[in-house]
């Protein structure tokens, strides 16, 4: 769709898909087959240095930008992920918007199955490149679509081997976005309105906000249609079979709206970021002070019931009888953590259109059960939104870092230590500072600072991959800032179907800003 990993033109057909989104990539949990083995054979936590950083190093990834206007203020990125799941749920994404040179760059946390984050990770960053297109381009490109002709591509995706894409269901996903850009056209030529006449900062926060609802919009009624055409059990057996095996596919509609994602994207241009958040992933700011030190600045907050704003905004859009059952334990009507999320949509869809899924397609509930069960209190939908928070921020000499990641890094470990590690890796003060034991310390004191600072340094000479550094410390953190081996191998032996009581995927791009001062 309008993309490539490298350079070149791609030709689109009338009624004929020439974009592929992204197939399931291979990201089940790295450590899982090792892992059974390492337990059964050597015992828990008998894993080499060599054996973890295979297996923390197995998806990492780094992009550098080229110094220029054209790097738009990045000096480059570093990701990782690290998978408990089994399939994993979480994903990355990475591009640069071709007519434009801004950078994107997004994590996304899936639940209830893949299938939706999935498709997100694969299809959001089009969007966001078509809201931002003047209509003038997007003209361009309808008639080149209408004419067969070749199209340059909107995106260069910056990808792991792993993040590969594949055709399974191109038609649907060409055809939704098409029908955005035509929707603009049309409106743009009945207003006589261009996103250019806005200001840079409101542009791009627009932008954001449509992309993120217009997505979430098609997923809706990409399942609907799907639903309404797919096979009735009264058809024969053969048909019945092959269509409910295509409709359970990872890229079938209504399997991709029936599960939800949530998302953390940045978008930076001419030296400003913008942070759209949807739900519990965040972006931490890593800020370098006049004196050297770390601070971490969040430019996002988190959507669920933690955040008494967003609790208040919950409850205000419903009438106060169900002031009670809106949010029950901290969960949406006591089932959902993220109170905003793409798919999901038995928190949104009406009751009716609930039952008919119900009452017309047992196959459907034969397959997935509780994913499409209407929850309970289900009285004033919808009750879940994808529209995100958006914050704008400009670079400043002293923004070093940004740290995006999914809510299983923040549930392991605060933003502050998360800046520190990273600012500290970055600059190498560990390696430099020299080892300074306070009045009254103990032998056993000074025997830990030592253990200490050679765990950071050999931590450090490890990692060249800052969000592998960040994902080392968070599973083997000692007490004391420094990573004690046997826990970290401990936490990467675990079979995947015990993994997943002890930590979530956690998923990180580290996005450098600015050289930090030494």
């Amino acid at each position: 769709m309008l993309g490539q990993t490298g350079s070149g033109c791609f030709r689109f057909k009338k009624c004929r898909v020439i974009f592929s989104p992204l197939a399931p990539p291979s990201v089940n949990y790295s450590a899982s087959s090792r892992s059974r083995k390492y337990g059964a054979e050597q015992g828990a936590g008998q894993m080499s240095s060599v054996q973890i950083n295979c297996v923390l190093k197995a998806n990492e990834y780094s992009h550098t930008f080229l110094k220029g206007p054209s790097s738009h203020g990045i000096l480059g990125f570093h990701s990782n992920m690290l998978l408990s799941n089994h399939p994993g749920e979480d994903r990355r994404s990475s591009a640069t918007c071709l007519p434009s040179g801004a950078v994107l760059l997004g994590v996304f946390d899936g639940h209830a199955g893949a299938a939706c984050v999935h498709t997100v990770s694969q299809r959001l960053f089009y969007y966001v490149t078509v809201a931002m297109l003047p209509l003038k381009t997007l003209a361009e490109i309808e008639r080149a679509v209408e004419e067969e002709r070749a199209v340059p591509p909107l995106l260069e995706w910056h990808k792991h081997t792993q993040d590969h894409s594949c055709p399974e269901g191109g038609a649907t996903s060409f055809h939704s976005l098409r029908n955005y850009w035509q929707e603009r056209l049309d409106e743009g030529l009945d207003l006589n309105l261009d996103l250019d006449q806005e200001e840079d900062g409101d542009r791009v926060t627009s932008a954001l906000t449509n992309a993120f609802r217009r997505l979430d919009y098609d997923l809706s009624v990409e399942a609907q249609v799907h639903l309404s055409t797919q096979v009735h059990p009264s058809m024969s057996s053969p048909r019945r079979a092959s269509l409910t095996g295509e409709a359970w596919s990872l890229s079938s509609p209504l399997r991709v709206a029936l599960s939800g994602c949530t998302a953390c994207v940045t978008h930076i241009s001419d030296g400003v970021l913008h942070v759209a958040n949807l739900g519990d992933s965040r972006a931490v700011l890593g800020v370098q002070e006049p004196d050297g030190r770390w601070s971490a600045v969040s430019l996002t907050n988190d959507h669920n019931a933690q955040n008494p704003d967003e609790l208040q905004r919950i409850l205000g859009e419903h009438p106060p009888s169900e002031r009670r059952t809106v949010v029950r334990y901290d969960r949406l009507l006591g089932v959902l953590l993220p109170f905003r999320a793409f798919g999901d949509i038995r928190f949104k869809w009406s009751t009716e259109m609930l039952n008919q899924v119900h009452e017309t397609r047992p196959d459907v509930l034969s397959v997935i059960s509780e994913a499409v069960r209407t929850p309970p209190h289900y009285l004033t939908p919808p009750y879940l939104r994808a529209e995100p928070e958006v914050t704008q921020h400009h670079i400043r000499p002293s923004d070093k870092f940004l740290i995006l990641a999914t809510d299983g890094l923040w549930e392991l470990m605060h933003r502050q230590t998360a800046v520190q590690l990273v600012g500290e890796q970055l600059t190498g003060l560990q390696q430099q500072r020299p080892v300074m034991p306070g009045v009254g310390m103990t032998l056993g004191g000074l025997q830990r600072l030592l253990l200490e600072r050679r765990g950071r340094v050999i931590s450090e000479l490890e990692d060249q991959n800052t969000a592998t550094h960040l994902i080392r410390h968070a599973l083997g953190d000692d007490g004391y800032g420094a990573v004690a081996p046997n826990r970290l191998a401990k936490m990467l032996s675990l079979p995947s179907e015990l993994a997943r009581r002890y930590r979530d995927d956690i998923t990180i791009t580290v996005v450098h800003l600015n050289e930090p001062d030494t």
